[in-house]
């Protein structure tokens, strides 16, 4: 199929009909009824049956789709570059995040980045931690920034800070005049479980199983951050990194230090055979600037 193919048939299943998809291509709708005819035949298949006035998409169709809508979004992303970089002269940076740097840390370095910077474009892409590798191979993103990254000999890696991780419960689960919590102290507590196969929940794990505490999972989540709402109504308790204690911070979550405390690293990776332009590698700085100011402020109001 040829681009122009590929853009008809993408119009027309996402559409429902010719007449929608030619207003959305700003083309005739003889001219979409021509490039539909002639790339069924090409194929040998037919893509789509008239029903009650409609367009509906074959099993064929379907099967299609998924392949045509990942060409068709990477083509958009190329002309979106290829104009940014046309009408900026400066450049366009693709990042990926996990969620939690997501929140508060990337919103602050791109809005301090852009203070000099006001001409650079970004695409942001949330993304968790086995997906740092595919992400960049894949070329979704440039620089992926996240916990502990997983080693690889395609991977350069740099370390920007030390997180560590603490409890958050509703305000008043515990003593309030207590400064920290071990994990033997959560025996028998309510606990919101992150079903994550990454470092952080292997931080966790280990740590349960060193301390043999037995915890009642009354919910896992994905993201920390949903941990985080549900603690905030009163469903349980928590462990998250910093940074997501911080950025959801409200007066009924308390956020408590672990003793001894439980550390990871927030690094930045790119692929190996495909260096930071200087614009990136600005943009890395300003993370890394970001972070160190975030783990020096107070975790507990």
């Amino acid at each position: 199929m040829r681009l122009r193919q590929i853009e008809i048939f993408h119009a027309v299943y996402a559409n429902g009909s010719i007449s929608s998809a030619a207003r959305a291509l700003n083309v005739s709708q003889p001219a979409v009824s021509k490039v539909l005819r002639h790339t069924e035949s090409q194929l040998g298949i037919r893509l789509f049956d008239l029903v009650r006035g409609r367009l509906v998409p074959t099993d064929e169709a379907h099967a299609l789709f998924r392949e045509v809508d990942e060409v068709f979004h990477r083509v958009t992303s190329l002309q979106q570059t290829a104009n940014n970089l046309r009408n900026s002269g400066a450049g366009h940076l693709r990042i990926g995040i996990v969620p939690a740097l997501g929140l508060e840390v990337l919103p602050q370095a791109i809005a301090d980045f852009r203070l000099r910077n006001p001409e650079v474009t970004f695409d942001l892409k949330t993304i968790h931690h086995s997906d740092v590798l595919r992400s960049l191979y894949e070329r979704e993103c440039d620089i992926a920034f996240g916990y502990d990254p997983p080693a690889h000999p395609r991977l350069t890696l740099r370390k920007l800070a030390t997180g560590k991780l603490v409890l958050i419960a509703p305000r008043g689960r515990f003593d309030k005049h207590r400064d920290s919590m071990a994990m033997t102290d959560l025996a028998g507590c309510e606990l919101i479980g992150v079903s994550s196969s990454g470092p952080i929940g292997a931080i966790v794990a280990a740590a349960h199983a060193g301390a043999q505490v037995e915890l009642r999972e009354v919910a896992a989540v994905d993201t920390y951050y949903v941990a985080a709402a549900l603690v905030r109504k009163g469903s349980g308790v928590a462990i998250v990194d910093e940074f997501t204690a911080r950025a959801t911070a409200t007066p009924q979550i308390e956020v408590i230090p672990l003793a001894p405390p439980l550390e990871f690293g927030v690094h930045a990776a790119w692929l190996e055979d495909r260096p930071l332009s200087k614009l990136a590698s600005r943009l890395v700085d300003q993370v890394k600037a970001v972070l160190r100011a975030d783990v020096q402020r107070p975790l507990r109001a």
